[in-house]
């Protein structure tokens, strides 16, 4: 691809785009917006630093909201890499209770887990054959940008080789990830009013592997001194279907120990703890204990400016209650591709910016207000006297867990839904928008 320009009738110049739209970064957002672009019939550039397959740090682990984005880009799961799981097991307080995935409209059924190492593969082949041209170990250095307007026009580059490349598009997306170097150097930073978690994870062989259900534990106990203490953060056990287990543990920065955390030797006391017989031990381990943050609550805004618009991570997408990110991250791409599309569709500058800037309304009126929610439950759980209380007297309430799972996974139908449906759609909407 090259920067050309041509004359205009009046004797201007006038700048050959190499794209109508450039994505950078070929995780779960960038591949679904760029999926949802190219089959509306644009031009799209995809840009990867790496190369595929490449592993994530990740619980591996998919609600059904996540699958509904799945299915709806036109994604089976016959082969062997997906498990189906049926529900959520939470471990606690003594106490574990399987509860079902709720039975919606909205979404189907049931769970998955896939390894991130061929996960984003499986999603960047969709973008590719719905038209999208995608570059690999191509990293992007910052944004181009115009002087005149202050827009950005495109980004610079290292290609495979290592030499600077520049590509133009009228419009940027950054789906770059938590760090977004290149929402960075336009200016736009993360809020430290929002709440960030930090998630370490690894693989151990086990005979826990085929587990039908996710696994929470909401108390992390180290019995490993003389006394039994209770750890900051929960824990997960997904069984991945290929032999191992995906083991790991998640700490919220409203916890006060979150900055003296040391989380791999927290993952490893926590698993010294479990059963010999499940083959969470040293021996068994598959991988290094790997760790990545979580930027939750819409952590970085605006979600679009002066041509870049944000998705996943970049924008600080991932679900407070939960941690949840690839579900947000490919709706974002879906929400932002439409905008985008519609947008293209304009006929002036003045009516596609103005298409453009209601991007961050469409994501404030379908996530606002749960955010907001899920900033007020990370402060109390990050509270250790209130999980104890929490974990001791609610996990025995069945029907309360059953409105917490609906809750926490954001799993209601908008309408005719049964009456915890209609009191979390009803918080959801007089909460103030993140």
């Amino acid at each position: 691809m090259s920067e050309t320009a041509t004359s205009s009738p009046r004797g201007r110049e006038r700048t050959e785009y190499d794209a109508d739209v450039i994505v950078v970064g070929a995780g779960p957002s960038g591949s679904t917006t760029a999926y949802y672009l190219a089959q509306a019939g644009l031009d799209v550039l995809l840009l990867e630093k790496t190369a595929f397959p490449r592993e994530k740090v990740c619980g591996d682990g998919l609600t059904p909201r996540a699958v509904k984005q799945l299915i709806a880009m036109g994604i089976t799961f016959e082969d062997e890499g997906w498990i189906k799981n049926h529900g959520l097991r939470i471990v606690g307080a003594g106490v574990r209770l399987e509860l079902p995935w709720p039975d919606l409209a909205a979404y189907p059924g049931f769970g998955l887990v896939r390894t991130r190492y061929d996960f984003d593969q499986i999603l960047v082949n969709r973008a590719v054959s719905a038209g999208a041209k995608l570059l690999e170990r191509t990293n992007v250095t910052g944004p181009l940008m115009d002087e005149r307007s202050n827009r950005i026009v495109g980004v610079r580059a290292k290609n495979a080789d290592r030499e600077p490349v520049t590509f133009r598009a009228p419009l940027v997306v950054a789906a770059d990830g938590n760090s977004s170097r290149l929402s960075v150097a336009m200016g736009i930073r993360k809020r430290d009013d929002r709440p960030m978690g930090v998630a370490v994870r690894t693989y151990f062989e086990s005979p826990r592997h085929k587990d039908d259900y996710l696994e929470s534990w909401l108390e992390l106990w180290d019995r490993s001194g003389d006394k039994d203490v209770l750890l900051p953060g929960y824990g997960w056990v997904f069984g991945v279907g290929d032999g191992t287990s995906n083991v790991g543990l998640g700490i919220l920065n409203s916890t006060a120990s979150f900055q003296d955390v040391d989380y791999r030797k927290l993952l490893r006391r926590w698993t010294e703890s479990m059963p010999e017989e499940w083959g969470y031990t040293e021996e068994n381990q598959r991988g290094a204990i790997r760790g990545a943050a979580l930027p939750m609550g819409f952590n970085r805004v605006p979600h679009y400016s002066r041509g870049l618009m944000l998705v996943g991570d970049a924008g600080g997408m991932v679900n407070p209650f939960n941690g949840e990110g690839i579900a947000y991250a490919m709706e974002a791409g879906n929400i932002a591709a439409d905008v985008i599309v519609q947008a293209h569709g304009r006929t002036t500058q003045q009516t596609r910016e103005r298409t453009l800037l209601g991007y961050p309304d469409v994501l404030a009126d379908t996530y606002g207000g749960y955010y907001t929610l899920g900033r007020y439950f990370v402060k109390v759980i990050g509270q250790p006297e209130f999980m104890k209380y929490a974990t001791k007297y609610g996990l025995r309430q069945r029907t309360l867990m059953k409105f917490a799972l609906k809750m926490l996974a954001n799993l209601t139908d908008p309408t005719q839904g049964d009456a915890m449906d209609r009191v979390i759609n009803g918080l959801t909407r007089i909460a103030p928008a993140a």
